[in-house]
């Protein structure tokens, strides 16, 4: 990138062109979609500036109770998603939401109601908040036929129903990772505007990548398909290169990574969490809706992860996810498992 010539440029893509040109596309398009989006992008940057001062003002350390998933709640953690959910109820666009954060779902009061549905993690990887290490924002989004009626199995679908999903990343730049069912685009925070920008369109996965990203503290009770990709990452039989591991430990970091440079994030079930760990709604579906629009493949062990059909709002799965090659390879570990059983 020519930042200098970039400097004098005066016709950046910021998000809201961006958005408001893949409006046009649809003609029946009332903008509802782009308001909804505008809100999330507001909430997206009011997140980065509080990570962005958390130590000075003090926003650091817990709150003092425990979250739904029964981690110490950050104070960090209940401002984002305090922030979250005003933005979302005052759009006028959404019927429910469904946060990490909060036990059960949020039914729009009938007044503020739209047609969509938004599911998120505030604040992913706060564990890290402390030692400075990029965390983010999830979210995803599914569009009901009447949010009048609006119901929990509203929320309750498959992934692939969903019209768009995202991340934001909170790190050395604010980065928000888009998609809306065709592509995958990135645009960077410029301070000086208080604008999104265009940096990375039509991002593509490479096919295969690598590195490989995993937590290898967990691997004594890893099942057989796991322990044997992880080994084959390490030494290869083929004559190619080892893959290097790389973990950072906050998901949207791990795979804004592996969605950039190839190669595959890996959060298996194990004998601690035979369930798996990462929660479906709001981490699973859209992290594997944004890894096959940029080319690549997700996977839970059993099935294409987008085809799962979550029966609570905080169900967890197991899921690897990244370049396609080497997805498909983690595949016939599974297939030849169950071939051998």
């Amino acid at each position: 990138m020519d930042h200098a010539a970039d400097a004098f440029r005066t016709d950046l893509m910021t998000i809201t062109r961006f958005v408001l040109n893949e409006q046009s596309k649809h003609p029946e398009s009332r903008g509802d979609f782009s308001i909804l989006l505008s809100h999330i992008v507001l909430g997206c940057k009011f997140v980065c500036s509080a990570v962005n001062k958390a130590g000075l003002a003090k926003l650091i350390g817990l709150a003092g109770e425990t979250n739904v998933q029964a981690k110490e709640q950050k104070k960090l953690d209940v401002l984002s998603n305090e922030v979250f959910v005003k933005a979302l109820v005052s759009s006028g666009r959404t019927c429910i939401l469904v946060s990490e954060e909060d036990e059960d779902a949020i039914i729009v009061e009938p007044s503020k109601r739209g047609r969509y549905c938004v599911v998120f993690d505030p604040l992913d990887g706060s564990s890290n908040i402390d030692c400075g290490v990029s965390i983010g924002t999830i979210f995803g989004i599914y569009m009901i036929k009447d949010g009048d009626e609006a119901t929990l199995e509203d929320v309750l679908q498959p992934g692939k129903n969903m019209v768009a999903a995202g991340y934001c990343m909170y790190g050395s730049s604010c980065t928000l990772v888009l998609s809306t069912g065709s592509g995958v685009n990135g645009f960077t925070l410029d301070p000086s505007l208080g604008e999104f920008i265009l940096t990375h369109a039509d991002i593509k996965i490479p096919k295969k990548g690598k590195i490989y990203s995993v937590n290898e503290g967990n691997a004594k009770n890893w099942d057989g398909p796991t322990a044997k990709f992880v080994e084959k990452c390490k030494y290869p039989t083929d004559g190619s290169s080892a893959k290097s591991l790389r973990y950072i430990g906050s998901m949207v970091a791990d795979v804004h990574r592996t969605l950039l440079y190839g190669g595959v994030f890996l959060y298996p079930a194990d004998k601690k969490s035979p369930n798996g760990k990462l929660r479906v709604l709001y981490e699973v579906f859209p992290m594997s809706f944004l890894m096959e629009q940029a080319g690549g493949q997700s996977f839970t062990g059993k099935e294409r992860a987008l085809d799962l059909v979550p029966k609570k709002i905080h169900e967890r799965s197991p899921i690897f996810l990244g370049s396609y090659d080497d997805v498909e390879e983690i595949k016939a570990l599974y297939a030849a498992e169950e071939k051998a059983n």
